[in-house]
């Protein structure tokens, strides 16, 4: 046995386990990609159908989600998990996904674990059209306690310079549109965890009955992806701006799109937030505004959609038999969110 895997890293199992998904990782290629799978970098052509192009790039993780994921042995979504986040990132500035880069991080490498995980990577780099052009996987004895690991991603995208979705155009009487949530997406699981679970209040196991499914079913819904659904909005030059609902809720995450002297007045009343949600809140004796300032309650992507096009809007989303409601509005203020 060689000293390196002695002190708790296996050079032979990491290039197994990389061999063994190189075929996974391959199904993402697309005719723009250059580089084999294993090359020092990805490389990838640059598109030629764009007239002035900007390249816009996010990375994320999946946070304690994973302390879920690895509790149940279900490893097989959050891969797709961090994908979808990523792609709405991109979203609400208007970008398509162009490569996405994934980094695992193992205190001790898990051959049949880490082939699990990258299923939901592909899964969701797949549905996007989005080469997963490379990554790292790092063995970190020590680091990590047994059977827990860490994972994160770094995506680039492109958009036309003209179609830039910055929230510039956003003015008073605008309207505001949520989507549906497909559950807590990636953010707030540190207190779910500790409301429903830390407590001895529930366990993955336990039936939900306002749900119909398990603890772990509800807490381990994908984070929805926005991108088939609003993308062509985007380039028909129906929205204003779209804010993703991801940590600090609806009042941290709208205000970032908001110009200064507007306001955006949200009506919580507008639509039910899901059963997980007032479970949390009740099992852990959170407050209604944290709650807000945590969890994204049931609203995923809010779109801001000026006063003349909401009706047109309205009818396609319908069209597609859309999730959504009418939540608010756009006021002159100083640049706050006003949940009512």
């Amino acid at each position: 046995m060689s000293e390196y895997k002695k002190a708790g890293v296996d050079i032979a199992l990491a290039d197994a386990v990389k061999n063994k998904i190189k075929l996974q990782v391959a199904s993402t290629r697309t005719p723009a990609v250059l580089a084999d799978v294993g090359a020092f970098g990805g490389m990838m052509t640059f598109p030629k159908d764009f007239k002035d192009p900007v390249l816009v790039a996010t990375t994320d993780g999946v946070g304690t989600k994973l302390k879920v994921a690895i509790a149940a042995k279900r490893l097989d979504t959050v891969g797709e998990d961090l994908v979808n986040h990523s792609v709405n990132d991109l979203l609400v500035q208007g970008a398509a996904p162009l490569f996405f880069m994934d980094y695992q991080a193992w205190g001790k490498l898990d051959a049949a674990a880490a082939e699990v995980l990258m299923e939901g990577l592909v899964r969701g780099c797949k549905k996007h059209n989005c080469p997963l052009l490379g990554g790292e996987t790092a063995e970190m004895p020590g680091f990590y306690a047994e059977g827990e690991f860490d994972l994160a991603g770094f995506m680039v995208g492109i958009v036309e310079k003209a179609k830039i979705l910055d929230g510039r155009n956003i003015a008073p009487g605008d309207a505001l549109i949520g989507f549906a949530a497909s559950g807590l997406h990636t953010n707030g699981y540190s207190l779910a965890r500790k409301a429903l679970l830390d407590s001895g209040l529930y366990r993955l196991d336990s039936f939900l009955p306002d749900s119909g499914t398990t603890l772990a079913d509800e807490l381990l819904r994908v984070h929805r992806s926005y991108f088939h659904l609003l993308h062509p909005l985007i380039l028909q030059g129906k929205l204003n701006g779209l804010a993703h609902i991801t940590g600090g809720g609806i009042p941290g995450n709208l205000v970032r799109i908001l110009p200064y002297e507007t306001a955006a007045i949200v009506n919580t009343s507008a639509w039910d937030a899901p059963p997980i949600f007032k479970l949390i809140q009740k099992a852990g004796e959170v407050s209604k505004e944290e709650m807000y300032q945590v969890f994204n309650m049931g609203i995923g992507m809010i779109a801001v959609v000026a006063k003349d096009k909401v009706e047109e809007v309205v009818r396609d989303l319908k069209g597609m038999e859309e999730k959504f409601w009418l939540i608010g509005e756009v006021s002159t203020g100083k640049r706050e969110v006003v949940l009512k």
